[in-house]
Parts: structure tokens; sequence; C-alpha cells
């Protein structure tokens, strides 16, 4: 008989957390992809909560969440396009947390001949690749980049914006650009190009990707506990591993 009432219990609980449990649509910057896809079945396995990306470029998955996307959270890699939301109360109060950083590097093809070892070396390419420099923050970046430089007059009409920084890497990938400027993370998941050079960081804009829960989700806890997951210990290994610099400290602890 108490045999047949823990197992009464157990399936209770069972039932509880199943129908406590929720699934979260995250929108998520492109560059984000490898390290969030390998944090899914570690979130599932420490919440109980299933989540479903939605990745893109910062800019378009914004403009998706004004309009009424039902996304539970939403991973940026630009500050601004957060900045947007927060001003129109799709974000949830205090969840907005800097979570990474990166870094700019020019990329070309692997079997690329010839020099590129700095911005005025991009002057004498015939095709650049960059995500859409009037919209996608990789682009913005690189192209504050590039205006700082003083070359950006000289290179502007030789870019070929893609969509996000992901299609501006395949560009490079498939030998259609000369070179593209794209984030380290990126570049370093690829084996198809090589690190021609990395932007030095005093000459290039400041990265933040911040995350916050979204208001206007149908898995409102999901995408909050999405948000403090992403602060752990764990995830924090996975983002330093696949590149980004992590930002602030790990969830309940003080920065170090």
């Amino acid at each position: 008989m108490r045999a047949f009432h823990l197992s009464c219990a157990l399936l209770l609980f069972l039932v509880t957390v199943s129908a406590r449990a929720e699934k979260a649509l995250v929108f998520a910057a492109a560059s984000t992809t490898n390290a969030l896809q390998e944090l899914a079945p570690a979130f599932t396995k420490a919440t109980g909560h299933e989540v479903a990306f939605a990745f893109g470029a910062s800019s378009d998955l914004a403009r998706q969440a004004t309009a009424g996307a039902p996304a539970d959270a939403f991973l940026s890699a630009d500050a601004l396009k957060m900045d947007a939301l927060e001003k129109v109360g799709l974000v949830q109060p205090g969840t907005r947390v800097d979570l990474l950083s990166n870094r700019l590097v020019v990329v070309v093809p692997l079997g690329a001949k010839g020099q590129v070892a700095g911005a005025a070396d991009l002057k004498g390419l015939k095709r650049l690749a960059l995500a859409d420099p009037a919209a996608v923050p990789a682009g913005v970046y690189a192209k504050a980049w590039l205006e700082k430089a003083g070359v950006w007059k000289d290179v502007g009409p030789k870019v070929v914006p893609a969509l996000d920084v992901r299609a501006a890497l395949s560009a490079v990938e498939a030998g259609r650009v000369d070179a593209g400027v794209v984030y380290a993370t990126d570049a370093a998941q690829s084996k198809k190009v090589r690190v021609a050079f990395a932007v030095p960081e005093t000459e290039a804009p400041r990265i933040v990707y911040p995350v916050a829960a979204l208001t206007k989700g149908k898995a409102p806890e999901a995408g909050q506990a999405f948000v403090r997951f992403l602060r752990s210990d764990e995830a924090r290994r996975v983002f330093s591993r696949h590149g980004f610099l992590v930002l602030g400290a790990a969830a309940g602890k003080p920065a170090p």
C-alpha cells in the first residue's frame, strides 16, 4: 500500500511539472547559433522547459517582435535594438542584462593569395562581404570601423551586403567575394576561411549582446528561465568555448 501511495505521489509530481513546463520561443542573433543550439538540451534538463530558436539579423528579429511576433526572449547583437523594444514596453522589467561581447575579424577564402593585413588593404579588393551595414549589427559595427579607419569612401562601393553575418561568412566560403568582415566567433567555426587579421579593439566600436525576456510571448516563465540560464556557469563556459567574451557575473554570483 505504501508503494502504491509513493507511485501516486510520483505520478502527481510528474504531471504537475509537465503542466508547468513551457516551450520558449527565443529570437537570437545569427552569430549565437552554434552556442545556443549546444545549450538547448542542458536548458531543458535543468528547468524542464523546452526552447525553440529563430536565428537571424538582430534588426529583422527586433522588427518582428515590434510587429507582434510572440517571442519569449531576445538575444540581440546590438544594444540599440534592445533599446527600441524596451521603449515600446516589450521587455519584461528587470530581465535585461548585457551578456556577451565579440570582436570583428577580416576573413578571406582559405586558398586566397595576396596579403590583407589592415583596413587600407581592403581598398584593393573587388568585393567585400558585410552583413547589411544599413541595419544589421555586424555590418553596422564594420562600417563604423571602416569609417574610423578612413577607408569607407573607397570600400563602400565594393560592399556586397548580406542578410546577416552568417550569410556574409558564407559568401567568403563560396569564393563569391574577396574578403568579409565577420565576428571572430563565426570565423572560428568555419573550415573554409582564414582570418587575415583581427580588427584592433581600440579601433572598433564596442560590441554588446544584451538579452531579455519579452512581454508578448506565450511562455513568459520559460522566457525568464532561459535568460537566467544563459547567465549560469554552464552557459558561460559554452559561450567562452565558442569564442565569446562573457560579460558580468553568473546568475546569483558577484562579478569577479
